[in-house]
């Protein structure tokens, strides 16, 4: 087959290259360039390098800086694999391959004819919260070489093949943009804004913070206080008020109902219309666990998920990932509203 293959200098990408060698694939790699907000840019490489420079800061970042500013918690990397790699790259030249194949932690599983979106065998290297609103044809165009394989094996194949970032750590940086300092970016494009941080039981001032979009639910660093740890628990946007809680087990970081919107469904809804609640597992955040839930469509066609045990940093603004039962085949994804949801009714257990 004729596959692009999107690479990032990393050593998952390098041995999804190896791999799809080894198999005698024609392949033709691409790097894209995304320059930063301080007019910086990113590295070189000798493959086709393709700019999405501007297509990135109109869609990816207007979406993050908005939805901070708005007092939510985004995913950059979410959007970006919708919107970048797997929108702008396809439509311009990834739909002239029979593929395109990432370094993702992810794999494809096909049933009853239809392609479903697998987790991959590492759950902890497991890649597929990020990849959790791309469409079914995005999807079906698309090939994770290294997603049947532990982060462990990954690394052993790079030293056999003497690929030079055999050791290269992985990268932790915002999608494209590397190790950039997430406040600094912030700060340089939303300022600050002066606060107080508040204890919720107590209503006792307890310090200042720079402006409430440098902080999310659940963050327990960067806060500046003694005597914790401490928990962002609440935000109150209007007064710019942060409200914190103490103890590392405090109930006021914990919840189990998540109230989410803007439901997404990779390749189709996988249950019976009249099913109203059905067993999955998902995640709330990019972790390795996948939390036992269920999840029940309410009335306005919203959707609650029930977790089965206590979920801390129930952020609004985040994605809650959606998975079988089995946590084998990534459903979709809906964002976090922080509605609070008291009552549900005629629930049909499927």
């Amino acid at each position: 087959m004729k596959i692009a293959v999107l690479i990032s200098g990393g050593v998952d990408s390098a041995v999804a290259v190896e791999r799809l060698m080894a198999m005698g694939h024609d392949l033709h790699l691409f790097y894209i360039r995304i320059g930063l907000d301080t007019d910086e840019g990113d590295c070189s490489a000798e493959e086709d390098i393709v700019s999405l420079h501007q297509e990135y800061w109109d869609n990816v970042m207007e979406y993050a800086l908005r939805t901070v500013r708005a007092g939510l918690t985004p995913n950059p990397d979410i959007m970006c694999n919708k919107m970048i790699k797997f929108g702008y790259f396809e439509q311009r030249w990834g739909h002239e391959f029979d593929r395109t194949a990432t370094g993702h932690y992810a794999t494809t599983r096909i049933i009853d004819d239809r392609v479903w979106l697998g987790t991959a065998v590492d759950p902890v290297k497991d890649q597929t919260d990020f990849l959790a609103r791309i469409s079914y044809d995005q999807l079906s165009h698309l090939m994770f070489p290294i997603g049947d394989l532990p982060k462990a094996a990954v690394r052993e194949m790079a030293l056999s093949a003497n690929l030079p970032n055999a050791r290269r750590k992985d990268s932790q940086g915002i999608c494209f943009l590397g190790k950039i300092n997430y406040n600094d970016f912030i700060r340089r494009h939303l300022g600050e804004k002066p606060g107080p941080i508040i204890e919720i039981e107590t209503g006792r001032k307890l310090g200042v913070h720079r402006g409430y979009w440098f902080h999310t639910i659940g963050q327990r660093k960067g806060l500046g206080l003694s005597g914790g740890p401490w928990y962002v628990v609440k935000k109150n946007i209007d007064d710019n008020v942060i409200y914190v809680s103490n103890g590392y087990n405090t109930e006021k970081q914990y919840g189990k109902t998540i109230h989410i919107d803007e439901m997404h469904f990779i390749t189709e809804k996988p249950w019976d219309e009249a099913c109203r609640s059905v067993e999955i597992t998902f995640k709330n955040r990019h972790m390795p666990e996948f939390l036992p839930a269920t999840v029940s469509k309410a009335p306005d066609g919203s959707y609650v998920i029930e977790s089965r045990r206590p979920v801390q940093g129930i952020a609004p603004g985040q994605f809650a990932v959606i998975y079988d039962r089995a946590a084998s085949v990534c459903i979709g994804s809906g964002i976090i509203t922080g509605r609070n949801v008291t009552d549900i009714q005629n629930i049909q257990k499927c």
